[in-house]
């Protein structure tokens, strides 16, 4: 896999074949990343379930102040680790971990959080209600499935678009106001 934009600009990162794991596409990511605005400078972010890193090496490329990266495939973690010091990504912090027992346990609040869980395992819908106290005031979460997402109620999607079998979704918090 390529990163597409910013100063790691057509770099690759190298990824283990494991069960589930299939990085978001350079066509999803291009959308995506201009749905954000192509410069995450200062912006702190989450990459569940983060498989090849696609999502938060991307966003470490383009600026963002901090990334973690949370899986728990142990071959996927290793991948992880050689392409963060292949790439001198001193601002990443990966995380050993089942992503909703992160989700749980960690207080932290981030600008952009990136959910891509394996299709078909059924955790999507706890790992959306687990964002709650993850996301930022103002910030965003991006997800992406192989249905149709059902927002859960707080979320509105800002923008969304499919790609063959993917649907992606960029969320915002629906305003109380």
């Amino acid at each position: 896999m390529r990163i597409i934009g910013g100063a790691w600009r057509s770099r690759l990162v190298a990824f283990p074949a494991c069960p589930g794991l299939r990085p978001t596409s350079d066509r999803v990511r291009e959308t995506l990343f201009n749905w954000l605005g192509q410069d995450l400078t200062g912006l702190t972010c989450l990459d569940l379930f983060a498989g090849s890193g696609a999502l938060g090496f991307e966003a470490l490329s383009r600026g963002a102040k901090r990334v973690v990266m949370v899986e728990q495939d142990r071959r996927a973690l290793q991948a992880l680790g050689e392409n963060a010091a292949r790439l001198g990504a001193g601002n990443l912090e990966v995380v050993a971990a089942d992503a909703l027992q992160f989700l749980r346990s960690d207080r932290r609040v981030f600008d952009v959080v990136f959910l891509d869980p394996p299709y078909g395992s059924g955790v999507l819908p706890g790992a959306l209600r687990g964002l709650e106290n993850h996301v930022a005031g103002a910030g965003m979460a991006y997800v992406e499935s192989g249905e149709v997402l059902e927002l859960p109620p707080g979320w509105e999607a800002f923008r969304k678009g499919r790609a063959g079998a993917v649907h992606y979704y960029l969320l915002k918090r629906v305003s109380d106001h």
